[in-house]
């Protein structure tokens, strides 16, 4: 039996158990599991892959995705220049196992954005400076569009959220919340941008999925602003894990 996993903490409330436990249904894979594997620290890692030796790939959520990195043996390209993984593929050999990093967040990113928004804006705001936020960079950066993050912190060259004036909020069509902020159970809760300067000139995408319209959302709808929820991203990545696990 191989042993697919997820590694993060919290994971409660995860989409990918019941997403990969119905793909292997649907698709009559019989030989193969999917489990979540909640830590609170990234150093009991090495401890969780010597528990067993049927590991087939891990996905890597919060708040681990650049944590992970030191405990890799290769990165492909991708997740080299993004700075993040967020899926393990195990390639064993005769020295024992190879742990290889890659990153689907920035292809199902890709992907479900440009669903969204056929025609890229020019410029954009990312919430958050996370593993998922370094994706979002990464994709936009190669889309051209000119992308700055928004941080709580004070940190030179980026925006702080007391930052964001009205024509910051203007001159950035599009906004992603690449934080948890927001997510199941603190639905109450949304980033702190002035909304009030949004504009059916604007799209929120939120890469939470859980609630389906977060209050990030919620508030751009207000504002007539276009909106997308993070579900469309996750299958794109899910799926895409599954094809770098198997190849």
């Amino acid at each position: 039996m191989r042993t697919f996993g997820l590694i993060g903490f919290p994971l409660e409330h995860s989409f990918s158990p019941a997403y990969f436990q119905q793909k292997f249904t649907a698709e009559k894979i019989v030989d193969a599991e999917y489990r979540s594997f909640p830590l609170e620290r990234i150093t009991d890692f090495p401890r969780l892959i010597l528990s067993q030796n049927n590991w087939a790939g891990f996905n890597v959520t919060i708040p681990f995705k650049t944590a992970i990195l030191p405990y890799l043996d290769e990165l492909d390209e991708s997740a080299a220049e993004i700075g993040a993984a967020n899926v393990i593929k195990i390639v064993r050999n005769t020295q024992g196992i190879r742990l290889i990093g890659y990153n689907s967040d920035a292809m199902g990113f890709e992907r479900s954005l440009k669903e969204f928004l056929p025609q890229l804006p020019q410029k954009a705001l990312i919430l958050g400076t996370g593993g998922a936020a370094k994706a979002v960079k990464f994709v936009l950066d190669k889309n051209n569009v000119k992308a700055q993050f928004v941080s709580r912190k004070h940190q030179d060259e980026l925006l702080n959220y007391n930052d964001l004036s009205k024509d910051i909020i203007n001159s950035n069509p599009l906004i992603i919340n690449a934080t948890p902020v927001g997510m199941y159970p603190q639905i109450n809760e949304a980033p702190d941008i002035p909304y009030e300067y949004l504009t059916t000139r604007n799209a929120l995408f939120d890469l939470v999925y859980n609630p389906k319209k977060t209050l990030f959302l919620q508030k751009g709808e207000t504002k007539d602003a276009k909106i997308c929820n993070g579900l469309p991203m996750l299958h794109y990545q899910a799926e895409a894990s599954w094809q770098i696990w198997t190849s």
